[in-house]
């Protein structure tokens, strides 16, 4: 394991690990810094689990941060029942809010007042979930995925993608595990990702994709969340989105380039965009420390 560059600062944040049966899940979670501080739930990305996040956690001392595995990744179970789409992990994570205690009252005495994060994949779970009713008071969406991945120039890439998810389910269990996992196959991914030009950086990345991205037991899970993540985009529930937006959005982004951001950001009733440069697919571990200074900024704005 190659030690992360932000351990120093994630060190001094306390932490705090829970488990517990949410929508049908054995779901874990992660709760860092101070109990009675306002809460971020952080719902990461397809394939990831909370370590992905935990850089963007390092930089964001003086909140409560709740960072759970999606059913599926990481150390949460599958659902027992239903399939692992939106509509599933949007049920999930509102069952979670309530669960984890994130919208218990806060240390102002205000119920409900914390804020919902969703990277990548995560984007399109809480939009959904906040179309459907849950009531963060703020939403930031990093690297939202906001335009359509089976459609513009890269659908060629996400139709072999679908291919490639749909043989790994159909094969034998031992071979089809083997192909998800194959570190070849996930260093190609994490090197096309990575965009940083820092050698430890770099390797600290891969390193995260080698030990984290094949963390999951059930490959027709993996097979419905990969399905459902390439089938929807933000934009299908960005005009039912009332509460201010922060979008958090990378200038050489390939899974959603800087352009369709930009075309997605007037779709909500109240949306900010923030644009980090020289990065792309990966801000939460590339530049992590940008992306919670835009973060503190929207939320201490917001709750001034």
């Amino acid at each position: 394991m190659i030690a992360s560059p932000y351990a120093d600062d994630l060190a001094r944040i306390p932490v705090r690990e829970h488990r517990a049966p949410v929508h049908g899940s054995d779901t874990a979670w992660w709760e860092y810094g101070d109990p009675a501080a306002p809460a971020i739930v952080m719902v990461h990305g397809f394939r990831g689990d909370h370590h992905g996040l935990e850089p963007i956690v390092a930089k964001l001392h003086g909140y409560r941060l709740i960072v759970p595995d999606l059913p599926g990744f990481g150390a949460s179970s599958t659902f027992a029942e239903g399939a692992h789409d939106i509509d599933g992990y949007a049920a999930w994570l509102a069952e979670f809010v309530r669960v984890s205690g994130a919208s218990d009252a806060a240390a102002d005495g205000r119920a409900g007042a914390f804020a919902l994060l969703g990277h990548s994949f995560g984007s399109i779970i809480t939009a959904a979930a906040v179309a459907a009713g849950l009531a963060p008071r703020e939403l930031v969406l990093v690297n939202p995925i906001g335009a359509p991945a089976l459609e513009g120039p890269r659908a060629i890439m996400t139709r072999l993608a679908v291919g490639y998810y749909r043989a790994a389910a159909a094969l034998p269990e031992k071979l089809g595990f083997a192909l998800l996992r194959n570190r070849v196959i996930v260093r190609v991914m994490s090197v096309t990702m990575a965009k940083t030009e820092e050698p430890a950086l770099r390797r600290f990345i891969h390193d995260q994709h080698d030990q984290y991205f094949s963390a999951f037991g059930d490959r027709d899970a993996v097979l419905e969340a990969f399905e459902a993540s390439v089938s929807h985009d933000v934009r299908e529930y960005a005009p039912s989105i009332a509460l201010p937006v922060l979008l958090v959005v990378a200038e050489q982004d390939d899974v959603t380039p800087l352009a369709a951001q930009r075309r997605l950001q007037p779709l909500f009733d109240d949306a900010t965009l923030a644009v980090i440069p020289g990065v792309g697919h990966l801000i939460h571990y590339e530049t992590p420390a940008e992306a919670a200074g835009h973060i503190r900024v929207f939320l201490e704005g917001e709750r001034a």
